[in-house]
């Protein structure tokens, strides 16, 4: 684990648990203890959705049964459909971690899609995955919601 400019290492338990990012006074964004610094916390949170994905996995293959009633069956159905709508939206955020780091190696994380200004490390940190400032963000959402 990198460490930050606070001399503590990031925690490793996922993206909730980390030591927040303290820039030295004159240092540039997006600057290689930054990138190592998102590098760690996008990496911690996929590899703890990927231990939920194998606990899911094990759960439904210890829990599967052919249960005789059908309201139990049915119950049995609901909870697993459940299960894998939430590991789908899981497999869809671990892409998007994947984008994020591909992003990092090829310098281009950090910076809004649309207008190319810095997101900002503490928007980053609550959101690592985010590829607009929060100004195109507000602007995306006010027209999702004019449209639909």
């Amino acid at each position: 684990m990198a460490e930050n400019k606070k001399g503590t290492a990031a925690t490793g338990a996922g993206f909730s648990n980390f030591t927040p990012y303290e820039p030295a006074k004159d240092e540039e964004y997006m600057s290689e203890a930054q990138q190592e610094h998102f590098r760690d916390i996008l990496k911690a949170w996929k590899r703890e959705l990927m231990e939920e994905v194998d606990r899911t996995v094990h759960h439904m293959q210890d829990e599967a049964a052919n249960f005789p009633d059908p309201n139990d069956r049915a119950t049995q159905e609901s909870e697993f459909t459940m299960e894998l709508r939430a590991r789908d939206r899981e497999r869809k955020l671990i892409k998007k971690i994947e984008e994020s780091l591909t992003d990092i190696d090829n310098q281009e994380y950090g910076y809004c899609e649309q207008c190319g200004i810095e997101i900002g490390i503490r928007r980053l940190e609550a959101r690592p995955t985010a590829t607009l400032c929060i100004d195109c963000k507000t602007l995306d959402e006010i027209r999702e919601k004019h449209v639909g």
